[in-house]
């Protein structure tokens, strides 16, 4: 019986322990800087780092968060991210930082993060925020969590669920985002499902939203603004 339970033990603690690591793993040493040169590198977690000896402060370092984003699209939004890509120090450390910027009425469209967990904080303006749960049993609709955020309240997006924000407010709003990835990576619904290249056959998409094939095909010649 003693041996059923610790073979039972160590089957949960594998799991756990697999588990722990679905997200960005951690690192291996103080920072590994990412850098192109692979000739002066060592390839760890998706990037090349840069040789100890030549690494500065820079590299640690990205200016421009006070400035506001250009709203001035038609969905009166604009998304500055931070991550491994234009700050390098932040190479195997599995977080990364976003600013948002919202027009009165301007809305950060449906999406998902497939690689990170989002928490946001809102600095000015009101927004309602939301996301919707992964699919349900049986006869059963995908649940849906709402809340309107002022300034200074934080609302957290789990990994991977789609989620948006709106302001509701008749004055700008803006928001920083941090999330648990160095590269969490964004898939706006909408942009991928009625703006890929090539475009997904319109049979299948009329069957999957069960709408006509002119509406599809209206949809896909629309012009699918990317606000990141």
């Amino acid at each position: 019986m003693a041996l059923k339970y610790f073979v039972l033990t160590i089957a949960i603690l594998a799991l756990v322990t697999s588990i722990s690591h679905a997200s960005d793993p951690s690192p291996l040493q103080d920072f590994c800087v990412a850098v192109n040169d692979s000739m002066a590198a060592v390839f760890v977690n998706g990037k090349f780092c840069k040789d100890p000896k030549y690494v500065t402060a820079d590299d640690f370092f990205r200016p421009g968060l006070n400035m506001p984003g250009n709203t001035s699209n038609q969905l009166g939004s604009a998304v500055t991210a931070v991550n491994v890509n234009n700050l390098p120090g932040l190479n195997t450390l599995g977080i990364s930082l976003a600013r948002i910027d919202y027009a009165p009425y301007g809305l950060n469209p449906p999406h998902t993060h497939p690689r990170g967990t989002e928490v946001l904080v809102v600095l000015e303006g009101t927004l309602y925020v939301g996301f919707v749960l992964s699919n349900p049993g049986p006869n059963m609709k995908n649940k849906l969590f709402t809340k309107i955020l002022h300034p200074g309240d934080v609302f957290v997006f789990p990994i991977g669920l789609i989620h948006f924000q709106f302001n509701v407010g008749k004055t700008k709003a803006i928001a920083f985002a941090g999330l648990s990835s160095q590269n969490p990576g964004v898939i706006t619904i909408a942009n991928a499902v009625f703006g890929s290249d090539p475009p997904i056959n319109d049979d299948v998409l009329a069957k999957a939203f069960q709408i006509d094939k002119k509406v599809v095909d209206y949809l896909q010649s629309q012009f699918w603004w990317d606000n990141n």
